[in-house]
């Protein structure tokens, strides 16, 4: 009990009981802003020798930190490149998402990014564009159809997998555990699948799934989890492959007085995550991630090769790795700076580059 107080304290900080965008922005930023940019070797080929490159960002971001370090991270990079970039977010509002990016098509732009979003709303403007010879790349956006896009997202696949290794090597085949989560996103979809196939392989007890994505989506899913937790006190761990419903996750641990019984398993890192993956008794023992300002980064990138002509394939996929609760204690993490230190793959120096384009590092 007495280690309580010190965890919710780390919680309110994040801004978990009142999850705003302009809150979270400042710390991300300068999160962003410690990445330098690489000095290019080699003059910038056609069309970025040519002038500025007019570029739409047609963001569906939601709460956290997450999403305003990968937007950081794609201003910063769009800069270094030479890219005049206009954004545009929906925050969680498809049918702004929708009418964004008809703007964007509309206002004839050199290419356009699209920033996660549900395919169904999306992708028949999606292929509009092509048709109207604007190039587009896609991030983490399911196509049905990804002819002529080209497809970024993170390793999902390889990041549910690193997350959900942990939880069976924690705690045993078998093992009664949590679910929560949402259906329609493609990132959620993709870590879904590795879920099903793991919890058969491993025989692990599913006592319950739950889980929303929305303009709250911590505050939102600590109802959903108190109620299934009282309903199921013996739970050994919970699988929740977005930070923010981590997050709402761990708080509703934390009520139940079982952060010492259940142990939580997340995806994404931020500040924020970290503060409380290492607050004194935390339940969050694992995640998976990448670095988000540089996937923001990466994905301009690959946008800037597409237009050089110098993209080898029409999809990219940035590698991610797992991160124990543990490893942060040991090394003294406190930040996302401190962890790119001790784990520098996360920066993508080598990932979607040349020598003429500058890259974070």
């Amino acid at each position: 009990m007495a280690r309580r107080p010190a965890l919710l304290v780390a919680l309110a900080a994040t801004g978990l009981l009142a999850l705003t965008a302009c809150a979270q922005s400042a710390p991300a930023a300068e999160t962003a802003a410690t990445q330098s940019a690489a000095v290019a070797t080699a003059e910038a080929p056609a069309p970025f020798s040519e002038g500025p490159v007019k570029v739409a960002l047609v963001r569906q971001s939601g709460a956290g930190d997450y999403f305003t370090a990968w937007g950081s991270g794609a201003a910063t990079q769009a800069k270094a490149v030479g890219i005049d970039l206009t954004v545009t977010d929906a925050r969680n509002d498809n049918a702004k998402h929708a009418s964004d990016l008809e703007q964007a098509i509309a206002s004839k732009p050199d290419a356009i990014i699209v920033d996660h979003g549900l395919a169904d709303t999306i992708e028949p403007l999606v292929h509009q564009a092509v048709d109207a010879g604007i190039p587009v790349v896609v991030y983490d956006l399911a196509l049905k159809d990804p002819t002529g896009v080209v497809v970024t997202s993170q390793s999902d696949e390889s990041m549910a997998q690193g997350v959900l290794d942990a939880l069976v090597a924690d705690n045993g085949k078998g093992a009664k555990v949590g679910y929560v989560s949402a259906t329609g996103y493609a990132a959620l979809d993709r870590r879904a699948v590795v879920w099903d196939e793991v919890v058969k392989a491993d025989d692990l007890d599913v006592l319950f799934s739950t889980g929303k994505v929305t303009e709250s989506t911590a505050t939102d899913n600590i109802p959903l989890v108190d109620a299934a937790l009282k309903q199921n006190p013996d739970t050994q761990a919970i699988f929740a492959p977005y930070d923010e419903i981590t997050k709402g996750v761990v708080q509703a641990v934390i009520q139940n007085n079982l952060q010492s019984k259940v142990k939580v398993y997340g995806i994404d890192i931020s500040n924020a995550d970290i503060e409380v993956m290492t607050a004194d008794g935390s339940p969050w023992v694992a995640t998976s991630a990448t670095d988000p300002a540089a996937v923001g980064a990466g994905v301009v990138r690959a946008l800037a090769l597409k237009l050089a002509g110098q993209l080898p394939k029409d999809s990219v996929e940035f590698p991610a790795v797992t991160i124990t609760r543990d490893f942060l204690l040991e090394k003294g993490i406190t930040n996302v700076a401190d962890l790119r230190k001790a784990e520098p793959s996360l920066l993508l120096s080598d990932t979607v580059t040349a020598d003429w384009l500058p890259a974070n590092s």
